[in-house]
């Protein structure tokens, strides 16, 4: 099923919202190789976890400016203090969990970097450097999961990431473009095959 509008191109069903088909159209599903925004969205898709995405998506420039602009060298150095000024700001999602994994979180990230030269360099071979595209039907919704999500899921867990089970591994995948699953009636997975 596909969200159509008189005028408007055929998006998959779930851009609806204003907000959301902007993301759709601008983000989703685009390929992401920058360090910095592959932390911010890791850390944000874990926030999402029980929640809409529209709701993270209302509180990312909240979420940039609580996190430092997601600079993991920074938020390593988070404190109890920080952490009790995060669990005030309304601005973001107050769950302590969330907020102490994404701490933990920049932490592992750094660690990464470290080994790999890039954190881009890591987290792509889990689809062989490039974009998979998916290859089913039009009726057809995407999985929640994959072999692919469960490795990056187990590999990240082993190396102290928290959040990152394999359904918000698959949904991280889908954002930064690693897999091409807009719908095969979406103008945007044609725009997306025929990118350089």
């Amino acid at each position: 099923m596909m969200a159509k509008t008189e005028n408007s191109p055929r998006r998959c069903h779930w851009a609806r919202s204003p907000q959301i088909i902007r993301y759709h159209d601008k983000e989703w599903g685009v390929p992401l190789h920058d360090d910095r925004r592959l932390f911010e969205l890791l850390i944000l898709e874990g926030a999402q976890a029980g929640l809409s995405w529209e709701t993270i998506l209302r509180k990312r420039q909240n979420y940039r400016r609580a996190f430092d602009r997601f600079d993991a060298a920074k938020i390593a150095r988070y404190d109890a203090r920080k952490v009790r000024q995060l669990l005030a700001d309304p601005g973001i999602v107050r769950n302590r969990l969330k907020i102490k994994a994404a701490i933990s979180n920049a932490r592992a990230f750094l660690q990464l970097q470290r080994e790999f030269g890039r954190f881009d360099r890591y987290i792509w071979q889990f689809v062989g450097g490039k974009p998979k595209t998916s290859t089913r039907k039009p009726s057809e919704h995407p999985p929640a999961r994959t072999l692919e999500s469960d490795a990056m899921s187990k590999d990240l867990q082993r190396r102290g990431f928290r959040f990152v089970g394999s359904t918000i591994c698959y949904a991280f995948m889908q954002a930064a473009g690693m897999v091409q699953d807009h719908a095969p009636d979406c103008f945007r997975q044609r725009e997306l095959r025929t990118r350089p």
